[in-house]
């Protein structure tokens, strides 16, 4: 078995479910004027997008994303293309939505998906963020500080946290990204890339511990 296919410890998974649920916003998904699915290597953001569509939550989907090295060889034409492709493959028409397949970052998603959308003429005042489960609390903060006029609400694919480790196959990455996503919710504030978020003393206390154990091949450069 490879380092990158390591299986957690129980004490590890404790920790890492913390982070997780740290990392989801918990809101009720309501009626928007658009959503915004956010470009990643989970295919599983596009089929949560292409549901809250069909629930009739809002008229207008943009897929925003380019290539990370994490996804190019998954999705070789963007991250954008290919979350498209799979919505209009559950039966979103393709009218419905918008592409921006350039972004290399959250910073760049939502700003280029906002150009966009004022490209079509659309100023909306609610906006509908779908992410990967761990990247709601990232991506709220940097949508509330790129965008603050907007009323900004998450959702994600609602797994729970074995079910998602399954569903990827691969725990320590899992992991390494929920380390990952929360140290840039600490650090990304003091870089004015998003809003300050809390984080709770055992979900600092947890992630201490996971950067302790070899968790860090998500974590950005100090």
């Amino acid at each position: 078995m490879t380092d990158s296919q390591q299986v957690i410890t129980e004490d590890q998974w404790h920790q890492a479910k913390a982070i997780w649920d740290y990392h989801q916003m918990h809101h009720q998904a309501h009626p928007a004027d658009v959503a915004i699915g956010l470009g990643s290597h989970d295919l599983g953001v596009a089929t949560r997008a292409a549901e809250l569509y069909h629930a009739g939550l809002f008229p207008t989907l943009v897929f925003t994303g380019g290539n990370s090295p994490t996804t190019a060889k998954v999705f070789p034409r963007g991250e954008a293309v290919h979350f498209r492709d799979h919505a209009i493959d559950l039966d979103v028409p393709a009218s419905a939505i918008l592409l921006e397949p350039h972004a290399a970052n959250t910073g760049q998603n939502i700003t280029l998906a906002r150009e966009v959308l004022a490209d079509a003429g659309i100023t909306p005042e609610k906006v509908l963020l779908v992410s990967k489960p761990y990247m709601e609390r990232r991506s709220y903060a940097t949508a509330r500080k790129l965008w603050p006029e907007v009323e900004m609400v998450c959702a994600s694919e609602t797994l729970e946290f074995d079910d998602y480790l399954k569903s990827i196959g691969d725990e320590k990455l899992v992991v390494d990204m929920l380390v990952g996503d929360l140290q840039r919710v600490i650090e990304y504030p003091k870089l004015g890339f998003a809003i300050e978020q809390e984080v709770p003393e055992d979900v600092h206390a947890a992630y201490e511990s996971l950067i302790h154990a070899g968790f860090t091949s998500r974590l950005i450069a100090s």
